[in-house]
């Protein structure tokens, strides 16, 4: 299992719908790829559970150079309850969801800069966290790293230490 990373937005804000087209919008602006094959999983319960996009770096045609899967949940999966508040420094009182699960984040981190620059250019009340680490990148953070040269590791970093 590699490093994940998820979006974390605001309970009340959140609809996989909108998360959707705004995935939409950003890796349009990112220049990456998306494959949406609007295949729907459901739960036990009949009920929408989750559906997953592919975001690739090149055209789908082109040799692979780097994508990632990205899954958008329900508004009653439990896969988005966050519980890290205080571990990350953020008020426990703001109740969030994580979404837009990614499964790894090594080998496409260029990818996901560009594309999580352009999702919280849309979401700037968002917050971007790499589950392995006790920060998160708000669009403050990712304004100032997109001002700085290119750095691959930069998912790895304490964005308040740069």
């Amino acid at each position: 299992m590699g490093t994940p990373a998820v979006i974390l937005t605001k309970q009340e804000r959140y609809s996989p719908e909108k998360l959707l087209a705004d995935t939409i919008v950003a890796v349009f602006h990112s220049d990456a790829s998306l494959y949406f094959h609007n295949k729907k999983n459901y739960s036990d319960k009949g009920s929408f559970s989750y559906t997953t996009l592919n975001i690739n770096s090149k055209s789908f045609a082109e040799t692979n150079e780097g994508s990632f899967i990205f899954y958008v949940h329900s508004v009653i999966s439990p896969s988005i309850d966050f519980y890290y508040h205080g571990d990350l420094g953020l008020d426990t009182n703001l109740l969030l969801y994580q979404v837009g699960h990614i499964e790894d984040i090594y080998g496409v981190q260029e990818l996901i800069f560009n594309f999580i620059y352009e999702y919280l250019k849309l979401n700037p009340d968002d917050y971007f966290w790499v589950a392995d680490y006790n920060w998160f990148y708000s669009w403050e953070d990712i304004q100032k790293l997109k001002s700085l040269p290119y750095d691959p590791d930069w998912c790895y970093k304490n964005p308040k230490m740069i």
